[in-house]
């Protein structure tokens, strides 16, 4: 089941890092990467942020997360992380319908990295397409995605 994450709350933003790291921290191997700056996110970070924050609930667990940053434009899906409890599991793609369903911009954007490719194929998946490739400041390549909607 998906629900609204109260991230303002204490508990809940611990909840919601302790997703974050575990996942991440998979990323991070995948991408070779020393120095992962999701992995240097903070509770308060997470209490702060403007963005909302969609949890997927295995009975009582907290098993996926997904952030998304929207305007009238446009739904970036600043997040998407999955503890690894739970891969294979369809709850990425269940949380990406999710947002599909539930924001009604004209386009949606996500980017992950370039050698995540768990990630890609989700992404290619539901028919996004790759706009551009592009090197960060900690030295990992990444990949934006667009998909346009009528």
């Amino acid at each position: 089941m998906i629900r609204t994450l109260n991230h303002k709350n204490q508990h809940v933003a611990h909840a919601i890092r302790s997703v974050f790291q575990a996942s991440y921290a998979i990323e991070a191997k995948l991408l070779n990467a020393t120095d992962f700056p999701p992995l240097k996110r903070t509770v308060k970070e997470f209490l702060d942020s403007k963005n909302a924050f969609y949890g997927y609930y295995v009975e009582d667990t907290l098993a996926g997360v997904v952030e998304v940053k929207a305007d009238e434009s446009n739904t970036h899906i600043q997040s998407l992380v999955v503890h690894p409890n739970f891969f294979r599991q369809r709850i990425g793609s269940a949380l990406v319908q999710f947002v599909l369903d539930t924001y009604t911009t004209k386009t949606i954007t996500v980017e992950t990295g370039l050698a995540n490719e768990p990630a890609k194929d989700l992404y290619y998946g539901f028919h996004f397409r790759k706009v551009r490739e592009y090197d960060t400041t900690n030295g990992i390549r990444k990949i934006a995605f667009l998909l346009p909607r009528a």
